[in-house]
């Protein structure tokens, strides 16, 4: 059992603009149950799911209030009955965590805790959840993609964006990014694309056409699908396939320009991914990771009580560069 009866947290007690989130110095400190890890955290990544709950637009809405967060990595303060896997004083990550990570202490399911590989910190061990299984699962669970095919990632220079270049590169494909700087489309080069372009500019879908040699590319993770999906049905080749990682609204599209290439839409839900799956997943990105293959790119850094300048920055931002982290 832990010795500290209460913490620092950010609390959501009503849906609404990142104003809602509130730093708490009195919540007290959850304790591991049968199959739990008490993790105290170091670092917890912001993914812009968490941006979406808050707003209260997200289909899932947990009952208020909440202490939002999933991706945190910290060392294990102790266990609950039948957890085997760590112990106390192990360096962790998680990919959920049951009582929220935007908090100095945090419960999660042992199943959901793995060891982080000793080459990394803290502030990368919090960018690895969401972006690298979430890459994992669109690119092999769901896009079935083949070593020699060609991807799109499209917004590669977000956490999402970045370790799908990382994995693709590992995986055999031919990698494609667009990011919105020069800054975005730098480090998505250096992080495993082949070639880079700006999507701010007119002309990008042409020049990579051009660059398929105007065959177009074999799959599309798509970031932002209410704003780029039906130029993206334009730029896949016969039996392409958009996976849908993230959309900010709707959009109206032509369900013909589907037909003539046979392409198929899909989205992509971490939450949806079995046990199995999950398992898989970290293995392969824990042989990555020790290999130097995969290496989380950690973006802007704040501190707990800035959650919400972070729930406004991941938003308004017009170029992500990295994971964006809160430290304890």
């Amino acid at each position: 059992m832990s010795g500290f009866k209460v913490m620092r947290a950010i609390r959501v007690s009503q849906f609404g603009e990142p104003s809602v989130l509130k730093l708490c110095a009195d919540v007290k400190v959850p304790q591991p149950g049968s199959g739990q890890v008490l993790i105290r955290v170091h670092a917890c990544g912001v993914n812009p799911v968490e941006t979406y709950i808050r707003a209260g637009t997200y289909a899932r809405k947990p009952p208020l209030p909440y202490i939002p967060g999933t991706d945190v990595a910290g060392v294990v303060e102790s266990i609950g009955d039948g957890v085997t896997a760590v112990k106390a004083g192990d360096r962790v990550f998680t990919t959920s965590t049951q009582s929220g990570g935007y908090a100095e202490f945090a419960v999660a399911a042992d199943e959901s805790v793995y060891k982080l590989p000793d080459s990394l910190d803290f502030s990368q061990g919090a960018a690895i959840g969401i972006p690298y299984f979430t890459a994992y699962r669109a690119l092999v669970h769901k896009a079935h993609v083949k070593a020699g095919e060609t991807v799109l990632v499209h917004g590669a220079s977000g956490g999402v964006g970045l370790a799908t270049c990382q994995l693709s590169r590992m995986l055999g494909l031919r990698v494609m990014g667009t990011a919105g700087t020069q800054q975005g489309m730098e480090l998505a080069a250096k992080n495993g694309a082949h070639l880079m372009f700006n999507h701010r500019e007119k002309d990008y879908i042409g020049k990579i056409m051009d660059a398929t040699e105007g065959q177009g590319v074999d799959v599309i993770v798509e970031m932002l699908s209410n704003i780029n999906l039906n130029s993206d049905l334009q730029m896949l080749t016969f039996g392409g396939r958009v996976a849908i990682v993230g959309s900010r609204g709707s959009i109206e599209m032509n369900p013909r320009d589907t037909m003539a290439k046979e392409s198929s839409i899909i989205g992509v839900s971490l939450f949806s991914a079995t046990l199995a799956e999950r398992k898989e997943c970290a293995a392969l990105l824990f042989a990555g990771m020790e290999a130097g293959r995969l290496r989380p790119v950690v973006g802007e850094q704040y501190r707990l009580d800035q959650a919400a300048q972070a729930h406004h920055d991941i938003i308004q931002s017009r170029g992500a560069t990295g994971k964006m982290v809160l430290t304890m």
